[in-house]
């Protein structure tokens, strides 16, 4: 079954496809798909979880930081039985 990631890239909503065996998660696949470079967001995601007690606050920077690029309402595609 194939996966399907919606988002929303400065105000126009998409849907691409995902696979775990090409993207570690599907921000890094929004992220491909709008041809963005993650080498420095990867480092401080790397920084801010080697400091934190918790996965909250990881959640938060990377939250914080696809908002900041322009990203809005990155999910999955949920696919309804018929």
């Amino acid at each position: 079954m194939a996966r399907q990631v919606a988002y929303t890239y400065k105000k126009q909503a998409k849907v691409i496809n995902f696979a775990y065996d090409k993207y570690h998660d599907m921000y890094e696949a929004v992220a491909a798909a709008e041809g963005i470079d993650l080498t420095s967001f990867l480092a401080m995601e790397q920084q801010v979880a080697m400091t934190s007690k918790g996965s909250q606050a990881v959640k938060d920077y990377r939250t914080n930081e696809f908002a900041r690029f322009g990203f809005e309402n990155i999910h999955f595609v949920r696919e309804e039985d018929e």
